[in-house]
C-alpha cells in the first residue's frame, strides 16, 4: 500500500457540502438517486454534430450551459461538489499528448464553464479482459469531500486525490510522474512522464490486489461510499476469464478504509468469494435509524448484507466487519428447480446484486441483475426492514443494474429490458410502469417532481414522478449517443452525461 504521511493541515481546509451539491455516486451515504433541486428543464436540445466528426455545434443546442468532451465510453458518473464537476471516461479523445492510446481517466471540471481543469490518467492494468477490458474507462464515480476526491481505478486501486490537481503543488504520494508512464506491452517501466498543472494530485493509493489478493474481474467499478472518517467500496473480485472458477476466493468482496491515510481497517469476511456467480461492481450504501448504524453490502452471490461499523478481530489477525444480518433477494425458485440449482446467466436463474442498494424512509432497498452481455432475464425487487426482515418483494421485474430513486412516498426502479416501475415503498404496490423501449444501463433521478433515465439508444426519458402515468405527460429527448450513466442535478443544472459528451443543462 502507498500512502500518503500525515498532512493535519488537509482536515483544517476541508468545508462542509453545499445542499445543492451531487458529491458521491447517490448523492449520499443513504444512496438515494434523489434530489432537492428545483426549477430544472425538460425542454432542451443537446445540440447537432458538426459533420461526420464527434464535435457538437453549441449554436444548434437548446437550454445548453455547456457541453464537455469526454473520450468514447464514459461509466464514471457525474459528481458536482466545491465548484468542480468529475467525471470518469476513456483516453480516446486524449486531453493530454502525452498520454495515447487505450488508457482511463477522471476529469475535473469548472462547474460554472464546463473548463477542463485536470485529469488523472490511468494505464491499463496490462491484463486484457479478464481484469482490465479494454477501452471501458475509469467506471467508479468520485466521491468529494472537502478537497479530496475518492475513486476506483481501472487497476483495482481505491485512489485519494486532491480536488485542486497538481496547481497548488505536490502533497503526498510523489510517485504520479512514474506512475502516469506505467508499462510498455513488455511489462519494461516508461520513463517518467512530465507533470503539469493539468495532471492530477495523488494523495494515497490502495492496491486490493496487492494488499488483499482480490483478482478483479473485467473491471474495477464500484463508486466509493464516505462515512464518517470511514471509505466503505467494493472490491470487483470474481471469476476467471472462463467463467469456470474464482481464482481468489478468500479475498474480501469489499474493504473498509481510514479516509485520510488510506489504510485498511476492516473486510468483509462472510465467504462471499466462494459463491460469487460472476464479480462485485455495485456500491456499498450506509443506514442510520433507530441508534444503530449499518454498512449495505450487495452481494455478488445475490444476497444483501448487513454489517456493524466496526470490525472485530478474527482468530487469524485480521479485522472483519460482524454481519448483523442478510437477505437473499433471489426468491427460492430462481436457485432451484425440481430438487436441482438452476445454472447461474440463465434466463430463469439466480442473479447478484448490480444495482447499487438505496435507504429511504427507515427501508432498505435493492434488485438484482447480470452483466448485460448475460442478456435479459427474471428480476426482483426486494425492500428490507433495518432489522433484516422482507417487507415487500417483487418479481415481475426482469433483471436490473440500476440503483433505485425514492421520495414522496414512491419507489421508482428501472429494469435492462427498460421498463420504469414506480411502487408504493411501504407496501410494493405497482403504481404503473413505462416502457422506454431501449435497454437501461443507468439509474433514474428523481427531482423537481420528475424522473430523468437514460437508455441504450440515447434518449433521455422524463416522467413525472407521480402515481399516476398518462401518456401525454412522457417527454423524451435524443441526446444523440447512449445515455448508459445517470443524470444528476446540482445548484440549478441537470447533468446529463453519454458515452461520448457530459451536458450541463439550464432553463432557456
Amino acid at each position: 500500500m502507498r500512502t500518503l504521511p500525515t498532512l493535519p493541515f488537509l482536515a483544517v481546509l476541508a468545508a462542509p457540502v453545499a445542499a445543492q451539491d451531487w458529491p458521491m455516486w447517490g448523492r449520499d451515504e443513504t444512496r438515494n438517486m434523489a434530489s432537492p433541486v428545483t426549477g430544472l428543464s425538460s425542454d432542451f436540445a443537446p445540440g447537432k454534430f458538426k459533420g461526420t466528426s464527434d464535435d457538437i455545434d453549441p449554436a444548434t443546442s437548446k437550454g445548453v450551459l455547456w457541453i464537455a468532451k469526454l473520450g468514447s465510453q464514459s461509466y464514471g458518473n457525474t459528481t458536482v461538489a466545491g465548484g468542480k464537476v468529475f467525471a470518469g471516461t476513456n483516453n480516446d479523445v486524449p486531453r493530454d499528448p502525452k498520454y495515447q492510446g487505450d488508457r482511463c481517466a477522471m476529469y475535473c471540471f469548472d462547474e460554472k464553464t464546463g473548463a477542463f481543469l485536470w485529469q488523472v490518467n490511468v494505464p491499463k492494468l496490462g491484463t486484457g479482459k479478464v481484469s482490465d477490458w479494454e477501452y471501458l474507462g475509469i467506471c467508479s464515480s468520485a466521491a468529494l469531500e472537502g478537497n479530496r476526491a475518492y475513486f476506483l481505478t481501472n487497476r483495482c486501486e481505491v485512489a485519494c486525490v486532491d480536488v485542486n490537481g497538481l496547481a497548488d503543488g505536490n502533497q503526498g504520494f510523489q510517485d504520479e510522474a512514474k506512475y502516469y508512464a506505467g508499462k510498455d506491452p513488455t511489462g519494461k517501466e516508461r520513463p517518467p512522464v512530465e507533470l503539469s498543472s493539468t495532471d492530477g494530485d495523488i494523495l494515497w493509493l490502495f492496491n486490493m490486489i496487492d494488499e488483499c489478493g482480490v483478482f478483479p474481474h473485467n473491471i474495477t467499478a464500484s463508486s466509493a461510499l464516505i462515512a464518517g472518517d470511514r471509505i466503505w467500496a467494493l472490491t470487483a473480485n470474481g471469476v476467471d476469464y472462463g467463467h469456470v472458477e474464482t481464482p481468489a476466493p478468500n479475498a474480501p468482496s469489499m474493504v473498509v478504509l481510514d479516509k485520510n491515510t488510506g489504510s485498511l481497517v476492516g473486510e468483509e469476511a462472510s465467504g462471499t468469494g466462494h459463491r460469487i456467480f460472476h464479480s462485485n461492481w455495485s456500491s456499498p450504501a450506509y443506514f442510520r435509524g433507530g441508534g444503530r448504524e449499518l454498512g449495505i453490502f450487495p452481494g455478488p452471490d445475490g444476497v444483501l448484507y448487513a454489517y456493524e461499523p466496526n470490525p472485530v478481530m478474527a482468530d487469524d489477525g485480521l479485522a472483519v466487519l460482524k454481519e448483523a444480518w442478510k437477505v437473499d433477494c433471489n426468491p427460492p425458485h430462481y436457485r432451484v428447480k425440481d430438487g436441482k440449482p438452476i445454472k447461474y446467466a440463465t434466463r430463469y436463474g439466480p442473479s447478484e446484486i448490480l444495482g447499487t442498494p438505496i435507504v429511504y424512509d427507515g427501508l432498505i432497498y435493492a434488485v438484482i441483475g447480470q452483466d448485460p452481455e448475460h442478456g435479459e432475464g427474471v428480476g426482483n425487487a426486494v425492500c428490507v426492514d433495518p432489522s433484516g426482515k422482507v417487507v415487500w418483494s417483487y418479481d415481475k421485474i426482469n433483471r436490473s443494474l440500476s440503483t433505485g430513486a425514492a421520495g414522496n412516498g414512491l419507489y421508482f426502479i428501472p429494469d435492462y429490458s427498460g421498463f420504469v416501475y414506480c411502487f408504493d415503498a411501504k407496501s410494493g404496490a405497482l403504481k404503473w410502469r413505462h416502457d422506454t423501449k431501449g435497454h437501461i444501463w443507468g439509474s433514474p433521478l428523481l427531482a423537481d417532481g420528475k424522473l430523468y433515465i437514460g437508455n441504450e439508444d440515447g434518449y433521455l426519458t422524463i416522467l413525472p414522478a407521480k402515481g399516476e402515468l398518462e401518456k401525454e405527460d412522457v417527454i423524451e429527448i435524443d441526446m444523440g449517443a447512449p445515455v448508459l450513466s445517470t443524470p444528476i442535478a446540482a445548484n440549478g443544472v441537470l447533468y446529463v452525461q453519454t458515452h461520448t459528451h457530459l451536458f450541463a443543462i439550464t432553463k432557456s
